[in-house]
């Protein structure tokens, strides 16, 4: 995996001496339109939901971010923050991947082995390059995908 893709801070000196924090996040160009248009038909982006059955590494919150990252890179996106939070007594996972292109998120219940996962994608991104890597973290018995346009203008 790329590490700028998983460091969040590095320090550089500034024109005084001083250590500061510097984000290795790319700075992305606001003024880019990230609507899709395909067949004749513009729209905000591509919504895929994903459930997973029988899934295993779902209590585990650095294989899920390593999952949902490296995904997130696989589908040609850029990645602008992430969180996650373990729960307990069961272990379940909650996070986010913040992308300049939308989010990746998912939530965990490894008590049932079972996994809801969003990707949202505008632009030249393809939330489906995303699945291969999922699939291969969780090793699903059953995974479900639905997808649906979102904003489509009328």
């Amino acid at each position: 995996m790329d590490s700028t893709a998983l460091t969040q801070l590095d320090m550089n000196r500034d024109e005084d001496g001083e250590t500061q924090p510097q984000s290795l996040y790319p700075i992305v160009d606001n003024t880019k339109d990230y609507f899709i248009e395909r067949d004749g038909v513009r729209y905000a982006g591509n919504h895929v939901l994903v459930e997973l059955w029988g899934a295993s590494n779902l209590d585990d919150p650095k294989v899920i971010e390593e999952a949902l990252c490296n995904s997130a890179l696989d589908a040609g996106a850029t990645i602008l923050h992430r969180h996650f939070h373990h729960f307990s007594p069961y272990s379940g996972v909650s996070g986010v991947v913040v992308l300049a292109e939308s989010h990746i998120s998912i939530h965990t219940w490894p008590e049932k082995s079972y996994a809801a996962i969003d990707i949202f994608m505008c632009g030249e991104c393809n939330p489906h390059d995303a699945l291969p890597r999922l699939k291969k973290a969780f090793q699903p018995q059953e995974m479900d995908v639905s997808e649906h346009k979102r904003g489509v203008i009328k």
